[in-house]
């Protein structure tokens, strides 16, 4: 690994927020599904281009063997085998030394599941490789899969699955304010503390994120919130109130008003709706 690290590589080290084996419902049922493919390559070949999720099939010696249709879209890769045959994960330097996932990553290659939560994508590392020939975002946070493909005991692919949660495109300020709200969405809205973070003023902030976004921040704030407490009503074992207040809302508020008009409904026809 080199010894100097260029800006790139220090923002691929943001910490993990959760790192976890086998401890997803996610990682069961995707490592089930693999354990049911028939001994055919190309058949899990095509199956995995019809996921509707990012994914990058290795061979035991960590070499890329396959990527999806979704992956090859949202890296903007032009040229596959720019990656396949050529890209190695547990060699490396980025993924196990500069973002410090050694050790899941050769648990996976030894037959365990594993998950990380909220990482940042490394596309810059992708430009640096020529596999892609500009940066096709300006940020992606997703949960990474590595699910073993297990024959006879004995390790015949590793399955990388990128769930995207958060994929900021264009500006790099406007990216940085949209990643400020998602990170403080439980915050009360406020607009001095966005525009400081991007480092511009509030007003010139508010016509540029509406220019690339279509909404305001205070708009987005809303949205973003909303989409939690969404999350939240789907847990039946909290009450309406309870779920609100989990978002840090009140369900009698102001906010039950903006849920109702960016949804279409209450929060208890929506909860019903889910039935």
């Amino acid at each position: 690994m080199k010894k100097s690290k260029d800006k790139a590589a220090v923002k691929a080290k943001a910490p993990v927020k959760t790192e976890t084996n086998d401890a997803n419902p996610v990682n069961d049922i995707f490592a089930q599904f693999l354990q049911m493919i028939p001994d055919n390559k190309e058949f899990l070949f095509q199956a995995f281009d019809m996921f509707p999720f990012p994914m990058e099939v290795f061979a035991p010696d960590g070499m890329s063997v396959f990527l999806n249709k979704a992956a090859i879209k949202l890296d903007h890769i032009t040229d596959p085998y720019q990656v396949i045959g050529k890209y190695n994960l547990l060699t490396d330097p980025v993924c196990n030394d500069e973002m410090g996932l050694r050790d899941g990553i050769q648990r996976a290659f030894r037959g365990e599941s594993h998950v990380w939560y909220d990482i940042i994508t490394p596309i810059w590392d992708l430009v640096k490789r020529d596999a892609v020939e500009e940066q096709p975002y300006e940020k992606v946070f997703a949960d990474w899969y590595l699910f073993p493909v297990m024959k006879d005991k004995k390790v015949v692919f590793v399955v990388f699955v990128f769930v995207v949660k958060h994929l900021y495109l264009g500006r790099s300020d406007v990216a940085m304010a949209k990643e400020y709200i998602d990170t403080n969405w439980q915050k009360e809205y406020d607009a001095e503390a966005v525009a400081r973070h991007v480092n511009m003023g509030v007003t010139h902030l508010y016509k540029l994120f509406k220019e690339h976004t279509g909404m305001t921040p205070g708009d987005y704030h809303k949205k973003v919130k909303v989409e939690r407490i969404k999350e939240k009503l789907a847990d039946k074992n909290l009450a309406i109130k309870e779920a609100f207040a989990a978002c840090g809302e009140n369900s009698r508020g102001w906010m039950s008003k903006v849920f109702k008009k960016t949804t279409g409904m209450s929060p208890l026809a929506y909860r019903d709706s889910l039935k």
